[in-house]
């Protein structure tokens, strides 16, 4: 891997049924194999960051149980014994190769916060920069809202978003993305290549293990929020030999996803896919034509309003039909938006002298495309 290859960032994230049984037990063997892979393109001058799942899986292993419970305390619980453990294996396989680990928690809040999300690309790039090689997690065991609905596909790409790398690597127990459940059709075919993700429309997805959180519908929206970014990215069996240097080489390996940058500055991407809309601002057919001419979002144009959020939160803006049209930080409570909907904003100011004109300024509404 020379020339154009080289010294590139690459995000590599470890599933559950990689690293360990269905019963949680640790699969030493591969799991070192893969850690060997990373120590030598980490050597060769590539950038390396590990994104692992498997604190829960872990837990229920050294806790001998064999399903992943659905109570968040006990999620947590096994998390709280399960990562120090992991971590641990981590430290000594790197250590082997002489590679400097960093363990990175991260939580949905370091994302959706600007500050926070700025602080952790800093420190990522920091370290990338100190040679050190960061192995990053959900912190289960204190973040309920990432038990609830978040998983590490999810996490990876937004860790690929944010250290802008140039290929992410999901690894799974399959070998890629397949027409339909390999195990239930025996005509199921690997899909090698997604150029435009419309093609997957009619693909069926498959259910998730009995010790994962994400599943192969994960990874396929994870792979459209990083090619987003420009990110290629590739869906893989983990415990194939060399997987990693094949997936950077371009070899025909797993599913491979085209970048498709939408050709938006980080702050908004990170405003398209980082936080979280609080509710939704029903527009009509003037303001849609607005908003898709780059225009702002006035009260005026304002039909409806729901959920509950607080001025500077993030909402959705969708049209009649309930199609998204984009995504913006909202200058208005929702009971002071419910309150001037649908009016000029000269009455706007005569209700809420302080209120800004536009509902959602332009500079901070992106498109949903």
């Amino acid at each position: 891997m020379t020339g154009k290859r080289a010294g590139r960032t690459v995000v590599v994230k470890i599933g559950s049924s990689t690293l360990t049984t269905d019963r949680g037990t640790f699969r030493l063997a591969p799991v070192a194999g893969l850690v060997a892979e990373v120590c030598e393109l980490h050597a060769l001058g590539h950038r390396m960051l590990l994104v692992s799942s498997g604190a829960v899986s872990s837990g229920m292993g050294v806790l001998r149980r064999r399903r992943r419970p659905s109570e968040v305390v006990d999620l947590q619980a096994a998390a709280a014994v399960g990562q120090g453990h992991l971590f641990h294996i981590y430290t000594e396989l790197f250590a082997h190769e002489n590679v400097v680990t960093a363990q990175v928690l991260l939580t949905a809040f370091d994302v959706a916060a600007r500050t926070q999300y700025l602080n952790a690309r800093n420190t990522l790039k920091r370290l990338l920069d100190w040679k050190v090689v960061p192995i990053i997690n959900e912190n289960d065991t204190t973040s309920t809202d990432e038990l609830c609905f978040g998983d590490n596909d999810a996490l990876a790409a937004q860790v690929a978003l944010l250290v802008k790398a140039d290929l992410l690597v999901l690894l799974t127990d399959t070998d890629g993305l397949y027409s339909a459940d390999p195990r239930e059709d025996s005509g199921a075919r690997l899909i090698t290549t997604v150029e435009d993700l419309s093609e997957l429309e009619c693909v069926h997805i498959g259910t998730v293990g009995p010790l994962g959180s994400g599943g192969m519908g994960s990874k396929v929206n994870s792979a459209r929020v990083a090619t987003s970014g420009g990110v290629e990215t590739v869906i893989a069996r983990g415990n194939r030999p060399d997987v990693l240097k094949a997936c950077l080489a371009g070899e025909p390996v797993g599913t491979r996803f085209a970048p498709r940058p939408l050709g938006l500055h980080d702050y908004k991407l990170w405003l398209l896919y980082g936080k979280p809309a609080r509710g939704r601002v029903v527009v009509d057919a003037g303001a849609a034509r607005a908003l898709r001419g780059k225009g702002s979002l006035l009260p005026v144009g304002i039909v409806s309003v729901e959920g509950d959020f607080a001025a500077g939160d993030a909402v959705l803006v969708v049209d009649a039909d309930g199609i998204e049209l984009a995504k913006g930080l909202v200058n208005y409570s929702k009971e002071d938006l419910d309150r001037v909907k649908g009016l000029q904003s000269s009455h706007v100011a005569g209700m809420l002298p302080q209120a800004s004109p536009e509902a959602i300024h332009r500079d901070y509404l992106v498109l949903i495309c």
